[in-house]
């Protein structure tokens, strides 16, 4: 697999807690969407970590297109 699934054509809105460390998901296969439960395994994907600094909420890609992995900067909306 050369180009990611898309999970949803929409962010995914999550409420982080500051000093966690998420996983986002950037092949698109994983199960736990947004986050990465390693079904990128044997392909080019990895996840990207994020480390929350604050609580609050953040819009993590859904479509897996973003140019600012892990979040949505809306490329969703252009296809």
């Amino acid at each position: 697999m050369t180009n990611p699934a898309s999970s949803q054509n929409a962010p995914y809105k999550v409420k982080v807690e500051k000093d966690k460390i998420y996983s986002w998901c950037s092949c698109g296969l994983s199960k736990k969407q947004p986050f990465c439960d390693s079904s990128h395994k044997g392909s080019h994907f990895k996840s990207v970590k994020y480390l929350a600094k604050f609580d609050k909420e953040i819009w993590f890609c859904g479509c897996k297109r973003t140019k600012h992995q892990p979040f949505c900067d809306g490329s969703h909306s252009k296809t």
